[in-house]
């Protein structure tokens, strides 16, 4: 149950900081953005062009099902560009969105993390879930 604080509490105030999550660009290798997912241990990657607008996201849920559709060797998936592998319509949230909101749509879609981006689709943070729940229990 939250409390009152809980229910107040914005996407801003929890969201990873944009150095504290991995970002790559489209035409970077897959192996390459699986080796930064594997730094920040968080099992997704966003994708940005060079002006931060949200391109992508790919997790490693999605490239464990591309891994059991594709009929291609590991060595060929890791030098494909990362923005292949990625879904390009990702759920996004609003940083002055509530953060039981957020949580709420993260149970909807069943989904660990949700990048933080403007109207204009410049991602500025990420909202991991571990993070997100804790800050709603702590309340």
């Amino acid at each position: 149950m939250s409390t009152p604080q809980a229910e107040l509490t914005t996407v801003s105030e929890v969201a990873l900081a944009l150095d504290s999550f991995p970002v790559v660009e489209p035409r970077t290798y897959l192996k390459v953005a699986l080796e930064r997912m594997e730094q920040f241990r968080l099992g997704v990657v966003c994708i940005c062009d060079a002006e931060d607008t949200l391109l992508g996201v790919l997790t490693d849920g999605d490239l464990r099902r591309k891994v059991l559709h594709i009929q291609k060797p590991f060595s060929a998936l890791f030098s494909d560009d990362v923005i292949i592998h990625s879904v390009q319509s990702a759920t996004t949230v609003a940083p002055d969105s509530l953060l039981t909101d957020a949580v709420k749509l993260m149970g909807e879609k069943r989904i660990w993390d949700l990048p933080v981006t403007t109207s204009e689709g410049k991602l500025v943070g990420l909202l991991h879930l571990h993070p997100a729940i804790e800050a709603v229990l702590n309340q």
